[in-house]
């Protein structure tokens, strides 16, 4: 099996191997180990919407390929600590299997001969919450699991902190989001336990994943947001300004929508709202123009590309271009000369 090496110490005793995020069927969860990833998380569910979500920073390299797991319908997973990463498919294929997230975890954790040296929390369909700290994770570590006022359910998990309050700031932080997005939400426990002092080896990597309440039967539309920030000199500031831009992009994609029906002042509010979230970027500019040409508003339009133009990091002009061969733009050679020869102006 593929070594998966992502620790400080080596192991003794145990198997280093790590698994893929698949299914988990018949992984053993005694044998299937890899390498410390001390860190601090938050499972939760949310009340408002029923998504499932995970968020973690860690200094460690890479840890949102390693700690967080979900799917839609089913729950999330944190696994983490001296981690077992078969603990993340294995509890979901459990939950899914009708196994509250206590029970997944109980499974798992009796038959695991490493438990000791484990962190995990895990949050089910009916938001019920499993979480253990293992009596030998290393110090400062704790969890504390909960429910806010608006009934959403939450674990936070943190071992080698520098001060045993970063699970009561999580949890306090998460609480008191309340009427914020799920997303906002999570990332305050995560800013709350920087704030405490963090991992007391630092700062590295950082991930947020967000899965739909229930499942379409298409993966690729239950995943709500998923961010990762690998290798970072401050993995929470780079994964605030990701939170940001995906939600300029959602605002992009209900614009694009709004276009489709015909609602040209919903796709402009949609993408002035984009643009707000994202001023620098000229693509957002762009494909707002686009989508005006072809509601019939190429005049509206023209004040968008000229910015577009002005920006010498790509060649916006020939992009349009482009666009008629292949259906994006009407085939229309004086409508097209007309936007290509509109002058750059200041995008200030």
């Amino acid at each position: 099996m593929k070594l998966h090496p992502l620790g400080i110490v080596p192991l003794v005793g145990l198997a280093l191997t790590g698994c893929s995020s698949g299914s988990g069927a018949g992984l053993d969860p005694g044998a299937e180990v890899s390498r410390p990833v001390a860190t601090y998380s938050i499972v939760a569910r949310d009340a408002e919407t029923g998504s499932f979500g995970v968020a973690v920073q860690s200094h460690w390299f890479s840890v949102g390929s390693v700690v967080p797991w979900a799917e839609a319908g089913v729950g999330a997973v944190a696994t983490q600590s001296l981690v077992n990463v078969t603990y993340g498919p294995l509890g979901l294929e459990l939950m899914r299997a009708g196994r509250t997230a206590p029970e997944a975890l109980e499974a798992l954790t009796s038959t695991d001969p490493g438990q000791a040296l484990r962190q995990v929390a895990m949050v089910d369909a009916e938001g019920r919450v499993g979480a253990h700290t293992g009596d030998r994770c290393i110090a400062e570590a704790g969890h504390q699991t909960g429910k806010a006022p608006d009934g959403s359910s939450y674990s936070v998990q943190a071992n080698l902190m520098t001060n045993d309050t970063v699970p009561r700031a999580m949890a306090e932080a998460f609480e008191n989001a309340a009427g914020e997005t799920f997303d906002a939400r999570l990332f305050a426990a995560l800013a709350a336990a920087q704030g405490e002092g963090g991992d007391i080896r630092g700062k590295q990597s950082a991930a947020m994943l967000i899965v739909a309440a229930e499942s379409s039967e298409r993966p690729w539309e239950d995943t709500v947001l998923d961010l990762h920030v690998h290798d970072h000199p401050d993995p929470l500031v780079e994964l605030e300004r990701l939170m940001r831009v995906h939600r300029a992009y959602e605002h992009m994609n209900a614009g694009d929508l709004a276009i489709e029906h015909g609602d040209v002042p919903g796709a402009l509010r949609e993408y002035s709202a984009a643009r707000e979230l994202q001023p620098e970027n000229a693509e957002m500019v762009f494909w707002t123009a686009v989508s005006l040409v072809n509601a019939g508003e190429a005049d509206r339009a023209e004040a968008l590309l000229a910015r577009c133009y002005a920006d010498q990091s790509a060649d916006w002009r020939e992009t349009l271009r482009r666009l008629p061969a292949s259906g994006i733009l009407p085939n229309d050679d004086a409508l097209i000369d007309r936007l290509l020869s509109i002058p750059a102006s200041d995008p200030r």
